[in-house]
């Protein structure tokens, strides 16, 4: 099946599922994209308040197609509860990115401006892409790395309440030392293993390791204290083992683990981006 596939028609019934914290963060830019899309399809509004209705609403959500207005989280979070239900195979997924964090959309090839992604919605063309998958059934959507080394512009959980909440945190983040959690490390003892081929082992300490979808395969990149040439690989399977490690996949810090092994599971999913650069855009495609 091509891997750019255009709108079909039935999918002008769209079940719009808007975050909360969407709404807290940027109210003006939801309400222009829900008037764009109601403009242009059929709107069933769904406006949940935590996780368990947002779940609740796309177990719901019928033939219609699913619209996420939410930034990367939200984004994150649909696409993992799809896959834990196995229904992302279902259809195309499509996304308005608003609120703290874009980036992971952006990477995908989500415009990010209210209106030209809701129009992205409603006449763009469903893109499959690849999708990580790990053996706890966890999702990466884009990049994992090791170290867990905090994101640019990340927002702490924490941060989700009010704007003073938001302002007390900044303050005590800028006053206490670095988590433990987020420290950099000089190195990591790890046993890295691309399709069973042993590619770093414990007795070569590693600064760091990257792994990305692309094409159809794992790519990943290890950085070591031996040379200034970082090991290349592709593979379906990545395994990486070792003393307790964090990683940091998408917008998430998981761990501390001792091993975690990623699969890569290609075109597993579809999103819906501007026809103009259906075929060429976005993290993991083919």
């Amino acid at each position: 099946m091509s891997a750019a596939e255009p709108a079909e028609n039935g999918a002008r019934q769209l079940l719009v599922v808007i975050d909360p914290f969407a709404r807290r963060t940027d109210g003006e830019s939801v309400r222009i994209a829900k008037d764009v899309l109601s403009a242009g399809a059929g709107v069933k509004l769904c406006l949940p308040d935590g996780p368990e209705e947002f779940a609740r609403a796309l177990a719901r959500r019928g033939s219609r197609r699913p619209v996420v207005v939410g930034d990367d989280r939200a984004l994150l979070r649909t696409v993992a509860l799809l896959h834990r239900e196995r229904e992302l195979a279902s259809g195309a997924l499509s996304l308005v990115p608003i609120g703290a964090s874009v980036e992971l959309a952006r990477s995908l090839g989500v415009p990010t401006g209210a209106v030209a992604a809701a129009r992205a919605v409603l006449d763009g063309v469903a893109r499959r892409l690849d999708l990580l998958v790990d053996d706890s059934d966890g999702v990466v959507l884009g990049d994992l790395r090791i170290p867990a080394l905090p994101a640019t512009g990340a927002v702490p959980a924490a941060s989700v309440g009010s704007v003073w909440h938001t302002c007390r945190s900044l303050v005590r983040t800028l006053v206490r030392p670095v988590p433990q959690v987020f420290a950099a490390h000089t190195h990591h003892r790890l046993r890295v293993e691309a399709d069973g081929i042993v590619l770093n082992d414990l007795d070569e300490p590693v600064e760091g390791v990257q792994v990305s979808s692309r094409g159809g395969r794992a790519e990943v990149v290890i950085r070591t204290h031996a040379s200034d040439e970082p090991v290349r690989a592709s593979a379906l399977s990545v395994t990486v083992s070792g003393a307790d490690f964090r990683y940091r996949a998408d917008t998430r810090v998981t761990g501390p683990v001792r091993t975690r092994t990623w699969t890569l599971r290609p075109e597993a999913w579809q999103l819906t981006l501007p026809a103009a650069t259906g075929s060429g855009a976005g993290a993991g495609s083919r």
